[in-house]
C-alpha cells in the first residue's frame, strides 16, 4: 500500500511541477511555431521603461501537489483516527504551501517599454526583463499580428 501511495505522490509531483513551467515573454525567445514566420519591423526610440510584474496566474497544480504531499506525510504520523486527523491537517497545510510556491513561480519581473516610432506614434510593449533598454536608445519593434517584441 505504501508503494502505491508513493507512486501516486510521485506522479502528482511530476505533473504539478511540469505544469508550473512558465512560457517566457522575452524579446529573445521564440517557440518553434514562431520560427521562419515573417514579421513587420518598425524602428523607433525608447521613451521610457517601467518595471512591472508579469503574473501568469495559478493553475492549481501547486495546491494539489502540496496537499498530496502534506496529506501523505501527515497520515504517516500516529495511528488510527490520529493519523487521519494529522493527514487532513497535513493536506491543508501542504495545499497552502504549494499554492504559495506556485504563485511565486508564476511571477516574473518585466518591463513596460514605451517606444516612439519614427512616424511619431507611441507604442507600449510589456515583456520579460531579460534585456536592458535605456531612454533615447534606438530599437526595433517586431510584430507578427499577435505578438510584438522590442529588440536592439
Amino acid at each position: 500500500m505504501k508503494a502505491l501511495m508513493t507512486a501516486a505522490l510521485a506522479a502528482t509531483l511530476v505533473v504539478g511541477l511540469s505544469a508550473c513551467v512558465v512560457a517566457p515573454n522575452s524579446g529573445s525567445v521564440y517557440n518553434a511555431r514562431q520560427a521562419q514566420n515573417e514579421q513587420s519591423v518598425r524602428i523607433g526610440s525608447v521613451e521610457s521603461i517601467r518595471e512591472v510584474m508579469i503574473d501568469k496566474g495559478n493553475s492549481g497544480t501547486g495546491t494539489l501537489a502540496g496537499a498530496a504531499l502534506g496529506g501523505l506525510a501527515g497520515s504517516a504520523i500516529g495511528g488510527g483516527n490520529g493519523a487521519v486527523a494529522v493527514g487532513i491537517l497535513g493536506a491543508v497545510a501542504g495545499g497552502l504551501a504549494g499554492q504559495n510556491v506556485e504563485a511565486n513561480m508564476m511571477k516574473r519581473k518585466g518591463f513596460e517599454i514605451t517606444v516612439r516610432l519614427d512616424n511619431g506614434e507611441l507604442r507600449a510593449i510589456t515583456q520579460d526583463a531579460d534585456e536592458m533598454f535605456r531612454a533615447g536608445e534606438r530599437v526595433r519593434l517586431l510584430s507578427n499580428g499577435r505578438t510584438t517584441r522590442v529588440t536592439h
